[in-house]
């Protein structure tokens, strides 16, 4: 009975329950607009319960909801890998299912959004889709449901990518898009670099032909003035030469780049999820509303305008894109329904379209945002310098590239093969922004350089193919029985034909390349076996050369290169190098020949002597028609240098040592490591490297062409210095490793250069390779800086160089890859060339930065040896930026060499001994470079032409400069040039900047520009820091 009457209670109270729910049911539905679907709905194909279709609402405070994924172009997985989805032992993305789950979602409701970056992933996806599912695509992008933003082939890295490199990688992304689709991206996207430079904002951004660029990192403190100051969003002038006619707005994220912590809804996503059916349980929609528009109107107060954008997505999200576009379906819905605030789907086009409708007055930003720190004792200058071997190769694939580009042009591109879209392809990929860096991981690293490889190998070959052609007259017979051979080993002294026996009649045969469109002079430096040989020039002349020793460590080096590579021989023989100067022609070759000779003939190479020196008083000197290099007996460090065209003589003591790379144990922020990304010593304190006996051991070398000085100051750091006969600046090729850390210490390893130059506190750095940009030590111009790593806190990105200033002479040092540089004292500069360290600094990656090499067998591992150069300089005002700019162009674009042996004095290599594709009585001016040259489809050919100086650098050469382009072509006729953008993808006088108002501005200065180009014009102008970008058709 009893349990009866219980049974009767539990229903009416069931009961009651159902009443009650459908009675609240009722209410929400009547406050929030619920649609819930009837028995009839059943067979309405158009019905859906959420009301999507919101566009700005004036007088309201609008949320664009702007629907992205991030996606790594390689970071803790390779670029195929993040792709297909494999290796998921690391990390659960497949880039592939984002895609195809992103357009699955669209088709479902015309009024959702997403915007897409990286088209190495894109471009994968496209080529294997349908026709039909292609065409529904392009109309996603036609509608504007589907936006490429960015559009580059990844977000490249803006600290250790140089400007040509960052520009050839937006424009194959561009092409593409344009091809397929024939849109043109109008915002840039650079959401997570680790800093951002002024070459970005004018160069990769407003002359591109974006009207906007927002990024998601900046310094801590500079956020938080930002915030307070509501100046999150500006407009960025980064180059003070080309100013407001290549400014550009500027937004820095208010939540990184993801969204509210709150709104996330990944598939692992924690935040809650909108529960809107009433007859469930965790019914949460007032809720969530309630949360939404305070956060939205928190965010509001740091904001100008009504206008406001949250990113939804974030690392390699949308792999099920509904998990996403339904929620934010509900919070578009029930939001607009609260009618407090406005939220729309939307993109950054539509975003800044709103801003600039506004009519706000914006404050001005100048120059760049590095160094970058996410807290106080986390400054992101580590990786300026992380994988120094990596950084190298692609500095020295980016001038094989140039060089293959044009020779294509010149003898024609041949589309299935050997060109040179392999190293295209490979040199765009690894200019992301955990690429070149050196923030992936090891085996990610090891990807990179592998495509690099592949490509460098096709590239090679054009390079040969194109030269055995050019020099044979085109003749088959002999194109077909000449083999020419790049050496892209002579950085440790290995070149297999260089090294070939030339006993009896042979000859070596060598082709030197030059990619500028200058003539250049400059000396060359091939391994040989025999010391008895003789230089010829293309007309038969002998040309003066001189036998140099190897060092000890050179050779220690180039056996650790063989050895790493099984079965490679080397030549017979004892080995030397062969140095002579070479003249080559602008855009052209010249050949020379290397035969046996008599020991001691006239017309032979000269033996170099060599002079040894223990520890002592007194000084040994290197000098050259150009400068001269003292070196210390005492220290065996440089102590002075003198420019002897100029007069100018610095005091300059040049040594190395190593920070001590903090392990996370410290008093301050305890955890934070020195790592791939952060720079983190743990003391100021940099130890000197010193050699065991506390004595440096001196080799000198002489001789008619150059003169250098071998010093040995640890088992793992050595260096020569060197000076050719008519050089006004030193080289100095360093050997750094295998660092140890039998001790337990991680270091990072500088070379400081102090010198006697009062630079009160003031030093120059280049952004990306091209301009120069005031530092000032413990300082910021948009802040006021609390200085917590003095040393970290003032290390800058290096591409080209640094130098420091005094009264009327400058300090320079030019760098062969991208670096970290600083200047922490007066009149000292110091450059970070190689760390090696043992804590991971905890910012996502999880790998040590600890490179190691194993070779042999059994296999034997030990740390990486970096081999480099940098180089000095001491001079005046006036003529140090023309050494600056235009030795910094022989670095980039060094002369590529290719060789051949011929088997007997019969034989020759061709009649075209030599070859220029510029007009004999032209070349470039000496304020202009020749940055791309390349055939595209259709007979069109790409080229740019860079202004080197910036106004004010140089009294001559910072002024207008003009080009006859006719003559740069030579015989080739030009039919017309049009001009476009920077990425090719539009033309010039189709683009029209945005117009804003900045604050405190009352007369807008306009910048010199270069003359408004016609198609059928051939002279074209150049203003200063101005690149120039044209397409050519030409009437043969």
């Amino acid at each position: 009975m009893a349990a009866a009457v219980w049974r009767l209670v539990l229903l009416a109270v069931l009961a009651l329950s159902v009443v009650a729910r459908r009675s609240s049911a009722d209410t929400y539905e009547s406050k929030f607009g619920l649609c819930s679907r009837s028995v009839n709905d059943d067979d309405d194909d158009e019905y859906y319960p959420y009301n999507t279709k919101a566009g700005p609402v004036a007088g309201k405070l609008n949320v664009h909801f702007v629907a992205h994924t991030h996606d790594d172009v390689g970071w803790l997985k390779t670029v195929d890998q993040y792709y297909v989805g494999s290796n998921n032992s690391i990390q659960f993305a497949a880039v592939q299912y984002i895609i195809g789950s992103v357009v699955d979602s669209l088709l479902k409701n015309p009024d959702r959004k997403f915007i897409y970056v990286e088209q190495a992933f894109f471009q994968r996806w496209w080529r294997v889709q349908t026709k039909q599912l292609q065409k529904k695509v392009k109309k996603l992008v036609e509608s504007g449901q589907l936006e490429f933003i960015n559009g580059g082939w990844c977000m490249h890295d803006e600290a250790t990518t140089h400007y040509v490199d960052m520009i050839d990688q937006t424009t194959l992304g561009h092409r593409y898009i344009k091809k397929q689709f024939d849109v043109v991206p109008r915002i840039g996207w650079q959401i997570d670099p680790f800093g951002h430079s002024a070459v970005q904002a004018y160069l990769l951004g407003a002359e591109v032909g974006f009207d906007a660029v927002f990024f998601g990192r900046a310094d801590y403190q500079d956020k938080l003035k930002r915030q307070q100051t509501r100046s999150l969003e500006f407009i960025w002038r980064g180059s003070s030469s080309l100013g407001s006619s290549a400014q550009i707005f500027g937004g820095l994220l208010a939540h990184h780049y993801s969204a509210p912590e709150e709104f996330r809804f990944d598939l692992r996503s924690t935040s809650p999820l909108i529960q809107d059916d009433p007859l469930l349980y965790d019914y949460n929609v007032e809720e969530r509303v309630e949360l939404l528009v305070q956060l939205a109107q928190e965010q509001a107060k740091q904001i100008r305008t009504n206008h406001i954008m949250w990113t939804m997505g974030e690392d390699f999200s949308y792999e099920y894109a509904e998990t996403w576009f339904q929620q934010m379906d509900k919070l578009i819905h029930y939001v607009n329904k609260d009618g407090r605030v406005n939220i729309l789907y939307s993109t950054p086009s539509i975003y800044l379209d709103a801003k600039h409708a506004a009519n706000e007055t914006w404050p001005l930003k100048e120059d760049d945002f590095f160094p970058y720190a996410d807290c106080p004792h986390c400054y992101w200058t580590g990786y300026f310098t992380s994988r120094p071997s990596l950084k190298r190769y692609v500095r020295k694939l980016s001038g094989v590239l140039l060089a293959a580009r044009q020779l294509e042009f010149i003898v024609g591109k041949n589309e299935s093969g050997p060109n040179t879209d392999a190293l295209e392809d490979a040199m765009a990929i690894v200019q992301h922004h955990d690429g070149v860096s050196g923030t992936e991981r090891q085996h990610v690293a090891d990807d990179y350089a592998k495509r690099l490889s592949i490509g460098a190998a096709e590239a090679a070959d054009v390079i040969n193919t194109a030269l055995t052609r050019l020099v044979s007259g085109n003749k088959p017979s002999s194109a077909e029985s000449l083999k020419f051979e790049l050496c892209f080993h002579l950085n440790v002294s290995y070149c297999p034909p260089s090294e070939a026996d030339l006993s009896g009649e042979k000859t070596l045969v060598l082709v030197a390349y030059n990619s500028l469109a200058w003539s250049r002079q400059e000396m060359i430096r091939i391994p040989v076996t025999s010391s008895s040989v003789t230089v010829t020039d293309s007309d038969g002349h002998p040309i003066p050369s001189q036998i140099v020793p190897l060092s000890s460590t050179a050779r220690l080096l180039r056996e650790k290169h063989l050895r790493s590579h099984g079965g490679v021989k080397s030549g017979e023989g004892s080995l030397h190098y062969l140095v002579f100067e070479a003249s080559v022609p602008p855009l052209g070759y010249r050949t020379f020949h290397i035969r046996p000779s008599v020991p001691g003939a006239l017309q032979s190479a000269q033996l170099s002597s060599v002079e040894e020196y223990s520890a002592g008083a007194g000084h040994v000197q290197l000098e050259s028609r150009g400068a001269l290099v003292q070196v210390s007996r005492e220290t065996g460090r440089i102590q002075k240098m003198k420019n002897m065209k100029t007069g100018v003589i610095a005091d300059v003591e040049q040594s190395y040592c190593w920070y001590n790379a903090s392990d996370g144990n410290t008093f301050e922020n305890q955890g934070q490591a020195s790592g791939a990304y952060i720079f983190r010593p743990n003391t100021s304190t940099c130890f000197p490297v010193e050699s065991p006996n506390g004595a440096v051991q001196l080799k000198v070398i002489r001789g008619p062409l150059v003169e250098e000085v071998h010093q040995t100051f640890s088992h793992w750091i050595s260096q020569v210095v060197r000076l050719y006969n008519d050089a006004d600046h030193a080289e100095i090729e360093f050997t750094i490793g295998p660092i140890p850390i039998n001790d337990g210490l991680g270091k990072e390893v500088v070379t400081k250069l102090s010198s006697n130059f009062s630079s009160d506190g003031e030093f120059y750095t280049d952004s990306n390779g091209r301009d120069f940009l005031k530092r000032v030590r413990n300082y910021r111009s948009d802040w006021t800086l609390n200085v917590t790593e003095e040393v970290a806190g003032n290390y800058y990105p290096l591409n080209l160089g640094i130098y420091l200033s005094d009264k009327d002479k400058d300090f320079s040092v030019l760098v062969d890859r991208a670096v970290g540089g600083a200047s922490l004292k007066d009149g000292e500069l110091e450059v970070m060339l190689h760390r090696r360290l043992l804590i991971d600094d905890g910012r996502g990656v999880s790998d040590i930065l600890n490179e190691t090499v194993c070779t042999g067998e059994p296999e034997v591992c030990e740390g990486l040896t970096v081999q480099g150069v940098y180089y000095l300089q001491a001079s005046s005002k006036t003529e140090a930026p023309k050494w600056r700019r235009s030795y910094g162009q022989e670095i980039l674009s060094p002369l590529q060499l290719s060789f051949t042996v011929l088997e007997s004095a019969k034989e020759n290599v061709g009649p075209a001994l030599e070859f220029s594709l510029v007009a004999s009585d032209y070349s470039l001016p000496p304020n202009v470079a020749l940055i791309t040259l390349q055939e595209l489809e259709d007979d069109e050919i790409l080229f740019r032409l860079a202004h080197l100086y910036q106004v004010g650098e140089d009294k001559t050469l910072s002024a207008v400069a003009s080009v006859d382009t006719q003559a740069l072509f030579g015989k080739r006729r030009i039919d017309k040039i049009e001009e476009l953008t920077l990425t090719a993808n539009q033309k010039k006088s189709d683009v029209e900047p945005l117009k804003w108002t900045v604050e405190g501005e009352e007369n807008l200065l306009h910048p010199k520009r270069g003359r408004k180009h016609d198609k059928h014009e051939v002279l074209v102008e150049l203003a200063p820091m101005e690149i120039r970008t044209f397409v050519a058709t030409f009437k043969d």
